[in-house]
């Protein structure tokens, strides 16, 4: 019964994170607000509230601090393995279309907040300013770095779209924005649940607090992205699926510094189940990968190149390589 209850629960977080989007897809096409920001900003705080609300709650509520940092790096090595299957399934358009280029500046941010976690697995960062961890600091200060060239970056070129007979919607801004807010509460509720849900399961089956959070929470706070970023690269509109996937990546980051702010109880760096190492060094490894698959696209003019099979191929076999070892 409680594996119904994940699935059911699980299902209703992605259909209203869905929904979430499309308001979100709403706001881009009614406002002249840039794709990165739209993709990098907006939409991936949409998507990431799963990850949030159900961070915050397995520390707060469950003194459980390996499902918080599991559900983490677990969210963040599903997202960008997922991503680029998408990117090897459509390797020509891809390599065809725009992309902003404060992608590269993001995904160097994902990768400078990998660098001061495993820096506190080793000890060196692992110090504290009161009970908030110089780990956290860090990572706040790479995610403004990252958000302040999301939010000034206009470098891509639009997408071309069909000539639209009929307007985008009959909606005003201000009904989008209402029904974006009450989705929003729906999913902070779900999230909550689900995370009590995951919190069973892995004690029914005696699973690690890592593990736990990396596959039932992180998978499942990830099919939001996931289901956003089918339907952008089905419209082709690559350059904020992309902004999508890695600003949720350092959003998720932001969570974790949000989560050691309120958890007194301890540190949220909790390296105690070896799946959460594991996590943290196939993470560390598929984000550069993903840099120089956008460093090699940009090089070859946004035409086809090898780097867009190999690197793709890199990613997944690292997400492969964490359920496996």
């Amino acid at each position: 019964m409680i594996y119904l209850a994940y699935v059911i629960v699980a299902a209703g977080v992605v259909f209203l994170s869905v929904k979430a989007s499309e308001y979100v897809d709403l706001i881009d096409k009614t406002t002249s607000l840039s794709g990165a920001f739209i993709g990098g900003i907006l939409l991936s705080a949409v998507t990431s509230l799963p990850e949030l609300f159900t961070s915050i709650s397995s520390t707060l509520f469950l003194n459980q601090p390996g499902l918080c940092i599991g559900n983490i790096l677990g969210s963040n090595l599903f997202n960008i393995a997922m991503l680029s299957l998408l990117v090897l399934f459509s390797i020509k358009p891809f390599g065809n279309s725009k992309l902003s280029a404060s992608h590269n500046i993001t995904t160097i941010c994902v990768f400078m907040c990998y660098g001061a976690i495993i820096l506190n697995k080793l000890g060196v960062l692992n110090g504290q300013i009161l009970t908030i961890s110089i780990t956290s600091i860090i990572i706040l200060v790479f995610y403004g770095i990252g958000a302040k060239f999301m939010s000034a970056d206009n470098g891509a070129e639009p997408q071309e779209a069909a000539p639209q007979s009929t307007p985008v919607t009959t909606l005003t801004l201000k009904q989008i924005i209402f029904r974006f807010v009450l989705v929003s509460i729906g999913i902070i509720g779900l999230s909550i649940v689900i995370t009590y849900i995951t919190d069973a399961i892995a004690t029914r089956l005696n699973l690690g607090a890592g593990l736990a959070g990396a596959i039932f929470l992180g998978v499942a706070t990830s099919l939001p992205e996931l289901s956003s970023t089918i339907s952008l690269f089905h419209m082709k509109n690559y350059n904020i699926a992309i902004g999508n996937i890695i600003g949720s990546n350092l959003f998720n980051f932001i969570i974790l510094s949000l989560a050691d702010i309120f958890y007194v109880g301890g540190t949220i760096y909790d390296f105690s189940d070896p799946k959460t190492i594991s996590l943290l060094f196939f993470g560390a490894l598929a984000t550069p990968l993903f840099l120089l698959l956008l460093r090699f696209k940009s090089r070859k003019n946004n035409r086809f190149s090898t780097a867009q099979v190999l690197c793709p191929l890199g990613i997944v076999a690292c997400y492969i390589g964490f359920l496996v070892v």
